[in-house]
């Protein structure tokens, strides 16, 4: 494989857009479903993984032991399934056929009497076990260990080419050999070969690697060469269809939210990465939290938002810190996150089991409607969650996120539910009933999350709005042309760097991504000075697919928002139904919205254009008032 960024158009090198003159036009209607349907992950998935306990140095005996408590404690029949090794299970690559030599001083079960070290008796052995097997590789021809790894521990030994472990110019054969030869369901790829190996970084300067031109810049997206990155993950899908022709496989990206991938990871992979890795640490867990809690709509059954692990089990997430373990979990829970275990778990005590058990808390990661919990009451100093279900309850978490106690109101118009009409609400940690109506205070302690089932009459009552629904809506366009680091995510002290350098300023782009409930840029929903507390923000120049399963009408109220600085352009909105126009509006800044009310009947997908050909998006929020599906 050679250097994406030599070969490829000037046109395609623009961060932010893959537009050519020969591309087809982005917000013409497609009548399909356009975001990541490979692989086998309908539900966010859940099991072990061996990074954040051991690091690099991960063998068998540790390994197994996880997996076989895991079954003994039950956590197996909960829905933990996935055991995956990460980096440092490879010895080398061998020269004279490129083939990954596994370190089978660690992994006694893959030596041989003939032929090479196998991971096909393992991954056989998890398999009887009932656990689907995950590996680890890197998108470059080196791996994150081998970038800042301050040790020796594990790392691939031998020449300069023999520790070239990575997929770079060897993405087929590897796939082949994990899924085809080995018999692996998931796949981690790390991106740290793509970054961290510039010509003049100091372990290439030293000769210990090859240099190679980085396609990543964590903290700029603007010099990271997103069209290339993506040719990359392009390649690893192609391989995974070939060498799994039942689609049983799951694909973890991980670049960390750099490249603008919180804007297409959906369209890629099965989970992807939103931000740099998580820590112990409680300010560390709300950087990895706020990266993925606005982008409900990025999340889909099949194309889940990664936050990372969790790191329950050690720091401000042990045994000594139960309530700050039970809001790392219950947050997770709600946001559809990936329950990836992090801890050795032949050592966890009792009471953090119990945290990783909890069935009321793993029901509602695990509902079948898909719905990311979106933010219904927002503050640096507590927030509101809530998440439709499939059964039509409602899951609600109050998260008091500052170390003093806190009192939080819960309201019917927070749920979306009638306010004269009684609500039930059960106790996800307790199983404690209770009942109000209209309001309800609660106190939180620091750090505390109370999460809740609720049962009501929906203010809606013959259908659902859209933003209630954000697993059935995938912004396949969402005007965003020009990435920006979103300036609301929580700005913690790395563990790793220390207050060295300047600090984190943001970093992540998806600052102007489509929302549910307020604008791209997280203000309230207004037109023409009429405020809607239903509905979908998003830039103009967009277009949102939106699943349609047994809804007869479309409607919402459209408009420019209030909130956008343009006042000169028109915007014109267009349902559409299966590729057919069904309606459309145009109108400016500062007009009364504009009624739209269509029949969806039989239709499978209904698209929401919003274009202005001669303006930015940027300078156009949108909103789709009160958008609804309705019976």
């Amino acid at each position: 494989m050679t250097l994406l960024r030599s070969v490829l158009p000037l046109t395609l090198l623009v961060a932010g857009t893959t537009l050519s003159a020969q591309s087809p036009d982005p917000l013409a209607p497609t009548a399909r479903w356009t975001a990541y349907q490979g692989g086998s992950a309908q539900l966010p998935p859940m099991g072990w993984n061996s990074w954040n306990a051991f690091l690099t140095e991960i063998d068998e005996e540790k390994l197994m032991g996880s997996a076989q408590r895991i079954v003994d404690t039950g956590l197996a029949k909960k829905g933990y399934r996935y055991i995956n090794i990460d980096d440092g299970w490879w010895l080398k690559r061998r020269t004279s056929d490129g083939r990954l030599i596994i370190r089978a001083d660690k992994f006694p079960s893959a030596q041989t009497d003939k032929g090479d070290p196998t991971f096909r008796p393992l991954t056989d052995r998890l398999h009887r076990m009932g656990f689907k097997a995950g590996i680890y590789s890197d998108l470059g021809r080196n791996s994150c260990s081998q970038a800042y790894s301050e040790g020796p521990a594990q790392l691939p030994e031998g020449s300069v080419a023999e520790r070239e472990v990575g997929l770079y110019g060897h993405s087929d054969q590897d796939l082949r050999l994990f899924f085809a030869e080995w018999g692996f369901d998931a796949i981690k790829v790390d991106g740290c070969g793509i970054r961290a190996f510039a010509a003049d970084a100091p372990r290439v300067r030293s000769g210990q690697y090859r240099a190679l031109p980085p396609l990543i810049d964590q903290h700029s997206v603007a010099r990271s060469n997103i069209p290339a990155v993506k040719a990359l993950f392009a390649d690893i899908n192609q391989s995974l269809a070939r060498y799994n022709p039942d689609g049983d496989y799951m694909l973890s990206l991980c670049i960390w939210g750099s490249a603008n991938v919180r804007a297409w990871g959906k369209d890629v992979g099965n989970i992807s990465r939103t931000s740099d890795d998580i820590s112990p640490d409680w300010s560390r867990m709300l950087t990895n939290y706020d990266s993925a809690v606005r982008r409900a709509f990025y999340a889909h059954p099949g194309s889940w938002n990664d936050p990372d692990m969790l790191f329950i089990g050690k720091g401000d997430f042990d045994a000594a810190h139960l309530t700050e373990a039970r809001s790392h979990f219950a947050l997770w829970a709600m946001m559809n996150a990936p329950l990836l275990i992090g801890a050795d778990l032949r050592t966890v005590p009792q009471s953090l089991l119990d945290i990783f058990g909890n069935g009321d808390l793993i029901a509602i990661n695990q509902d079948a409607a898909g719905n990311q919990a979106t933010i219904a009451f927002d503050s640096d100093d507590l927030q509101i969650l809530v998440k439709s279900l499939a059964n039509g309850d409602k899951a609600v978490a109050l998260f008091n996120r500052t170390a003093t106690p806190m009192q939080a109101v819960l309201t019917a118009d927070h749920l979306k539910f009638s306010a004269d009409k009684p609500i039930a609400l059960k106790d996800m940690w307790t199983g404690d009933a209770s009942q109000f109506s209209g309001e309800q205070a609660f106190d939180l302690e620091p750090h505390q999350t109370l999460v809740f089932r609720a049962t009501g009459q929906r203010q809606l009552r013959d259908g659902m709005y859209v933003s209630e629904q954000p697993g059935r809506v995938n912004p396949a366009v969402d005007g965003v042309s020009y990435p920006e680091p979103d300036p609301t995510i929580h700005r913690s002290i790395p563990g790793w760097r220390g207050t060295r350098g300047v600090g984190e300023r943001p970093l992540y782009a998806g600052w102007g991504g489509a929302m549910p409930d307020a604008t791209p840029y997280n203000q309230p929903l207004a037109i023409a000075g009429k405020a809607f507390g239903s509905g979908v923000g998003v830039l103009a120049n967009s277009r949102l697919e939106i699943r349609n399963e047994g809804f007869s009408r479309f409607t919402a109220q459209v408009g420019v928002d209030d909130s956008a600085r343009d006042a000169a352009h028109t915007v014109r909105f267009t349902v559409y139904g299966d590729g057919r126009r069904l309606a459309s509006a145009s109108t400016r800044r500062g007009e009364a919205a504009k009624p739209i009310d269509v029949d969806v009947r039989g239709v499978a997908i209904v698209e929401l254009v919003a274009q202005a050909p001669d303006a930015p998006g940027e300078m156009l929020p949108v909103s789709w008032g009160d958008a609804a599906l309705r019976r």
